[in-house]
């Protein structure tokens, strides 16, 4: 097989976008759509955490079924999923913070091991984590699972670090973006495993999105601006379904994979 016929091929498998630029801002833009959308829900609609939770639930399960069976990358298929995931994360790590009382601390913690459960199962069934490897009903079976998992880990780190840390969701914001921005540096200068910072820098934009979603919508007094929730989301969803229009991303691999063998 020539080698632009295989790439033609494994682009068609691939279901997941090329790792770019647009790719960051369209993820970081999702994320915070996430956190204000998932606060209209829960807060300003009042319909609490729990009842939120199974709503965008019900919407990511539908989601991602449609995406695994979908037979190449549809951005606004990806995408939507993408925001699901992060609205679910939002209302999930809400419910287990607030309602179960388990608290930021304990939320991180309990996700964390969740995340590198996963990883872990992924990892020793495929011997990668790489999405290159996602061209499976299983593979992207784990890597949804990473993904929801990771969103509502990145929630449950940016209400820690804003609230708990005392840094409010400016400081929780600046914080975030400086952990991203050493990543970056660590992708040019160094020779750090692609796989690894990809996966760090994917965890790393929701809490990113996360406070900067609640710095968007929380009240003046909670150190927030106090826009409305449905407004921004609403400016949020424009930007995004922009991007995905005014900006093609087709299907990609990791960073970093080995050019084909000629």
């Amino acid at each position: 097989m020539k080698i632009d016929e295989k790439n033609e091929y494994n682009e068609a498998l691939t279901k997941v976008p090329q790792v770019t630029l647009v790719f960051w801002i369209v993820k970081i833009a999702a994320t915070t759509l996430g956190e204000t959308g998932g606060d209209s829900v829960t807060m300003t609609l009042n319909w609490g955490y729990l009842t939120g939770t199974a709503i965008f639930f019900a919407a990511l399960v539908v989601l991602v079924v449609l995406q695994i069976r979908a037979k190449r990358f549809h951005p606004t298929l990806y995408w939507a999923t993408i925001v699901a995931s992060t609205t679910f994360g939002t209302t999930m790590a809400d419910f287990a913070d607030r309602s179960l009382g388990i608290g930021y601390s304990g939320g991180s913690a309990l996700l964390f091991v969740c995340l590198v459960a996963v990883l872990a199962a992924w990892y020793w069934s495929e011997g990668s984590i790489s999405v290159e490897t996602v061209n499976t009903p299983r593979v992207e079976g784990f890597y949804w699972a990473a993904i929801t998992f990771s969103q509502t880990l990145g929630t449950a780190l940016g209400d820690w670090m804003a609230d708990t840390t005392g840094l409010g969701y400016e400081g929780g914001a600046l914080v975030f973006a400086g952990a991203l921005l050493v990543l970056a540096a660590a992708y040019y200068w160094t020779t750090v495993s692609r796989v690894f910072l990809f996966w760090a820098a994917f965890i790393l934009t929701r809490p990113l999105g996360a406070t900067v979603g609640d710095l968007l919508d929380k009240p003046v007094n909670n150190g927030g601006l106090a826009l409305s929730r449905p407004i921004a989301s609403a400016v949020i969803a424009v930007f995004i379904v922009g991007c995905i229009l005014l900006l093609p991303q087709r299907a990609g691999t990791h960073p970093g994979q080995p050019e084909t063998a000629s």
